[in-house]
């Protein structure tokens, strides 16, 4: 068994050991802000792989201790034009990006040398996505929650944008790619096809990627895209691709996960991660959190097993959750096993 498959492979093993529903991490940047980082730019997280490396691997480990089972790395606004726009070359930011990847490896590492040497430990070996935000997470305009990237962003500009991105993260060496906050079916086309054996042939094996991946979407009305395009399309562009190992929500509110799950498991039989923020807002324009519902530890420890019953196989969080809403979800998926 070698390439994808190895890699399918090690994701239903990781699913498995754990009980038939894994661990995602939570909110990385909620967790740096906590530290007292302060990462109000366009680079977001990302700003920390210049400015605090050791932070994001502190961070990491974090995650790990409070019961994660996949780490995702610090990448998500780390894009070569935003490293370009710093006064860093090409080659410089190319090092950024596969940083993300060495610190979330390290810390992974660091954490199951120890703890596979304690007898009668629980923990799995946990993997590493390497996570690629969305064109809109680059423009750092909040367009990665409403699909409106103007009439001159063609699918070809997708691509452009992303490949680059892609070949130097599959390089760095992580188990598993993660395409988050996608708003639209136009992107979530471009990647599916960029990764697809049929439409890119030539592409993938220029690049050889062997990587599993999962694509998550999210949603601001509990039914569609941010761009209004029904799950349904965008799942039927997704279906197609061998190379999608997972697909999902993440950074929606968590109300509108359950109905959600249910939804993607009627047009789906990819494996279904959620990771969804705290139920706050996020106004991209003023660049703050807006007051509203939002669920605590207690609400996510309560419906992690609901999600987990209606079908999810990866449960985490996303912004605003901490590695406390972590150590919630995992002791109670872990109990419940």
């Amino acid at each position: 068994m070698v390439g994808i498959e190895k890699g399918k492979a090690l994701l239903d093993d990781l699913i498995e050991k754990a009980g038939g529903c894994a661990v995602v991490d939570g909110g990385f940047a909620t967790q740096l802000e906590w530290h007292g980082a302060s990462i109000n730019d366009p680079l977001w997280s990302a700003l920390c792989l210049i400015k605090d490396p050791d932070l994001i691997k502190r961070v990491h480990l974090e995650y790990l201790e409070a019961g994660a089972n996949v780490l995702i790395t610090s990448s998500y606004q780390a894009t070569l034009p935003g490293f370009l726009s710093r006064g860093f070359s090409i080659e410089e930011g190319e090092l950024l990006l596969k940083k993300s990847v060495k610190l979330a490896v390290e810390a992974r590492d660091k954490f199951w040398d120890a703890k596979r040497r304690t007898p009668g430990n629980s923990y799995n070996r946990a993997l590493v996505a390497a996570s690629i935000g969305s064109y809109g997470a680059y423009l750092a305009d909040g367009s990665e929650y409403s699909g409106c990237y103007g009439p001159h962003v063609s699918i070809e500009k997708l691509k452009d944008f992303h490949r680059r991105r892609l070949q130097v993260l599959v390089e760095a060496g992580p188990d598993l790619l993660a395409f988050e906050t996608i708003p639209n079916k136009l992107e979530a086309q471009i990647l599916s096809l960029e990764i697809n054996l049929q439409a890119c042939v030539e592409l993938l094996e220029e690049e050889n990627v062997q990587i599993p991946s999962w694509i998550c979407f999210s949603s601001v009305d509990g039914e569609n895209a941010p761009s209004g395009e029904s799950f349904k399309e965008c799942l039927s562009i997704i279906n197609k691709s061998n190379k999608v190992a997972a697909v999902g929500i993440n950074c929606a509110p968590p109300h509108f996960i359950q109905s959600l799950i249910q939804k993607f498991k009627e047009l789906t039989g990819k494996i279904i991660v959620v990771y969804p923020n705290s139920g706050e807002i996020w106004d991209g324009i003023a660049k703050r959190w807006l007051p509203s519902k939002c669920f605590d530890d207690n609400n996510f420890e309560l419906f992690a097993t609901k999600w987990r019953d209606s079908g999810a196989k990866l449960i985490g969080g996303c912004c605003r959750t901490t590695p406390s809403t972590i150590r919630a979800i995992s002791r109670v998926l872990r109990s419940d096993s």
